[in-house]
């Protein structure tokens, strides 16, 4: 446990720093898992915007973020081909 005053204060926003990653995270596995299952174009791209935001926010890593937004940009064409015909 923290003994410093300085170090006390790191810890808590520390803590809270992790509760919003958490968010942040699950928030973006929910929209992945939703993409990848209905495969339409808005959903799609709503989980290529989520992949950016938690890697601005540092709740992931960008080339994760790049490895998530390449596997999703593989399915948008078979989106678009469902809908000519």
């Amino acid at each position: 446990m923290p003994v410093t005053k300085t170090a006390k204060r790191t810890l808590a926003a520390s803590k809270r720093k992790a509760t919003v990653n958490k968010q942040i995270i699950a928030k973006l596995e929910k929209s992945i898992r939703t993409a990848k299952k209905v495969k339409s174009r808005e959903k799609i791209l709503l989980a290529i915007s989520l992949a950016d935001k938690a890697a601005k926010k540092r709740a992931i890593h960008k080339n994760k973020a790049a490895r998530i937004k390449k596997s999703l940009t593989k399915l948008l064409p078979a989106a678009k081909a469902k809908k000519k015909k």
